[in-house]
């Protein structure tokens, strides 16, 4: 009886490890889709709270993600530890992904983006430019791939209003193949008129 009991484990331990020890298959896919994203902390707050007992301190963090070639999102995570908060912030960020088209190296057309009191100005610019961008808008367009463009943050300088105004800017985007199809034209046509 004991032999017998022996066997069946020794049989089940065969079967996990060539399954991949459970579900470690779909920890190694999450691990794969979060690889392909870089993350940047934009800005990191200490607020404190005053209580009876004395100050009570948390950290609010404010991350963009993105994959560098047209894809990124930006989050907000508090906890009373900074690691936390980055951690959390990273998460919200990954939900919150939108995708824009890039069109060599920088963005199709002029757009302008606005949420709250942030206005921002973005600008394609020819190769060799860089990112001329400052702030948060610069960390969003890096994150994002945009190797070569002109910005400029016309309103609000708070962080949070910022990104959500360049976010609202490249979610305009639309890629030069889908213009030309859409009025019915060759890319030729549509760049040379």
């Amino acid at each position: 009886m004991a032999d017998n009991n022996r066997n069946n484990s020794n049989n089940n331990n065969r079967n996990n490890n060539r399954r991949g020890g459970g579900r470690g298959g779909r920890k190694d896919r999450q691990a794969v889709q979060d690889s392909e994203y870089k993350d940047k902390l934009v800005s990191l707050n200490r607020v404190a709270k005053v209580t009876k007992g004395g100050r009570t301190f948390s950290f609010a963090a404010v991350v963009v993600v993105g994959n560098g070639e047209g894809k990124v999102g930006h989050g907000l995570g508090k906890a009373r530890d900074v690691s936390e908060a980055i951690a959390k912030a990273t998460e919200d960020a990954k939900k919150n992904t939108i995708t824009f088209p890039l069109y060599k190296g920088t963005i199709p057309y002029e757009v302008k983006g606005k949420y709250g009191a942030g206005k921002v100005l973005i600008k394609p610019a020819s190769d060799g430019t860089g990112v001329i961008a400052g702030g948060a808008m610069r960390a969003v367009l890096e994150i994002a791939g945009v190797q070569n463009v002109l910005a400029k943050s016309q309103g609000s300088s708070n962080p949070h209003n910022v990104i959500k105004a360049t976010m609202d800017a490249l979610l305009q985007l639309r890629s030069p193949m889908e213009i030309a199809k859409e009025r019915g034209i060759t890319m030729e046509k549509l760049f040379k008129g």
